[in-house]
């Protein structure tokens, strides 16, 4: 397993304030449990084949207990070699090359789907200095020794609370932010979906509950196929969660795969082999560092603040 290549995918862009690298190598990551706010440090010692989770906060006991989780333990792996050794030799290569990639889940839902509603038709650094300044503004500092800056994201509670004016300092526009609101008075609901993926038994049984998760997201006004997806790959570890609607996901696959760029319905075309595992295939394929050659100007970051 390679902790940090894991633990990366909840990290919300460059100096985001609730995931950090210390000095020492070791992961910190904060959040927002059942119990409370927590700080969690994952380190590897050095030598051995041991990961060490340490935490903080009210929220301690269950950000530890659920650590195996948030770095895949429960990531069916099972038939994906097949699959890949059937399909593309980009996808066997690559999985090869990253023995260590798992597909965690946070059981967090809330959490996952306020940067990825901010992250809705706008490039990154965008959303992700909105994600920083209302974290900054709203979030609590993290507990513990954790590194300077810290912040945990507030509770539901507190988003439904924010004012217009803040969500216009922080750069997102009304729509994200009525999504947000929106979004926080049904959290118990969708948190009780992410408590039913934890007690599953079975990878089935957690397909479906993701399936149903999909249903009670993406019946919110605002959030559809792509913020879904976005958030079950996070809060519920799912591995066949397509990001649908990604601005770059498609031609990345498509070049990676076929060496031709292809849109959304091309794009499922060719994981539609590996179905059960396709989000984890997208994870291959980005990691394959296969691009197709720029033609043009990146796309601009708008800045709301100024509007």
């Amino acid at each position: 397993m390679d902790v940090g290549l894991v633990l990366g995918a909840y990290r919300r862009g460059s100096g985001d304030p609730a995931w950090r690298v210390g000095a020492d190598g070791a992961v910190w990551r904060t959040t927002r449990t059942p119990d409370g706010a927590a700080s969690l440090r994952v380190s590897v010692v050095p030598g051995e084949r041991t990961v060490v989770g340490t935490a903080w906060g009210p929220g301690a006991g269950w950000v530890l207990d659920m650590l195996p989780a948030l770095l895949g333990a429960d990531d069916d792996v099972s038939g994906f070699a097949n699959l890949a050794a059937a399909g593309h030799s980009v996808v066997r290569d690559v999985a090869r090359r990253h023995p260590g990639l798992r597909i965690g889940r946070t059981g967090r839902v809330f959490e996952a789907l306020v940067p990825a509603v901010l992250e809705q038709k706008v490039v990154g650094r965008e959303a992700w200095r909105a994600w920083r300044w209302l974290l900054g503004k709203y979030g609590e500092p993290a507990p513990g020794p954790a590194p300077e800056g810290m912040r945990v994201v507030p509770p539901p509670e507190v988003w439904r609370l924010i004012p217009s004016w803040d969500w216009h300092r922080a750069g997102a526009e009304a729509v994200r932010a009525r999504t947000i609101v929106n979004a926080a008075r049904h959290a118990a609901k969708l948190e009780a979906v992410a408590a039913a993926v934890g007690e599953a038994p079975s990878g089935a049984e957690r397909a479906a509950a993701s399936a149903e998760a999909d249903r009670l997201l993406r019946a919110l006004p605002g959030i559809g196929v792509w913020t879904s997806a976005e958030i079950r790959q996070r809060a519920f570890g799912d591995a066949d969660a397509v990001s649908v609607g990604d601005y770059h996901l498609p031609s990345l696959v498509g070049w990676a795969l076929t060496g031709r760029k292809t849109d959304d319905a091309g794009m499922l075309r060719l994981l539609a082999p590996y179905r059960g595992h396709r989000h984890r295939v997208a994870r291959l394929v980005e990691l394959s560092g296969l691009r197709p050659p720029a033609r043009g100007p990146r796309m601009a970051a708008r800045d709301f603040r100024a509007f």
